[in-house]
């Protein structure tokens, strides 16, 4: 998702898998069934139409913001690798949560309460709440280039 107001520009790519095998329990949280994903795109061409939407929709280099970039990162980063050739964010990302901590000075708190959706696993709807979360940092006053 590109961070703007409006919160409108939006990428959302579902990916073939891959591997032969797979976790059920993991899956189940997706909604979709081991079948399901067997019908999706190519990973090849949803990375490359990635790569593309974020040089259409970027003025600047993009960064890469997650409220979980130890986790988000790694498939981030190994998608575009093995699929582009290259990595469109380069090579760092940034931690919504240690971001919010630094801006309040305060290793105890927490930005979750920005968020105006509900946390659900969804992709979409979880970038939507994270987004709205970096747009409220900013309206406090964190300088970020949007």
């Amino acid at each position: 998702m590109v961070v703007r107001e409006g919160l409108n520009h939006v990428f959302y790519g579902r990916l073939k898998p891959i591997a032969e095998k797979s976790i059920p329990e993991a899956l189940a949280i997706s909604g979709f069934t081991r079948e399901d994903t067997l019908g999706f795109e190519d990973p090849k061409t949803v990375m490359e139409n990635f790569a593309r939407r974020l040089k259409e929709n970027t003025k600047a280099h993009p960064f890469f913001v997650s409220d979980n970039n130890g986790f988000d990162w790694q498939f981030i980063n190994w998608y575009f690798e093995r699929f582009t050739g290259g990595n469109s964010f380069g090579h760092s990302s940034t931690n919504l949560g240690s971001l919010y901590k630094g801006m309040v000075k305060d290793m105890f708190q927490n930005f979750k309460h920005l968020r105006k959706t509900t946390h659900k696993a969804d992709p979409v709807d979880d970038a939507h709440g994270n987004a709205g979360a970096l747009l409220a940092m900013k309206a406090m006053g964190l300088k970020i280039a949007l």
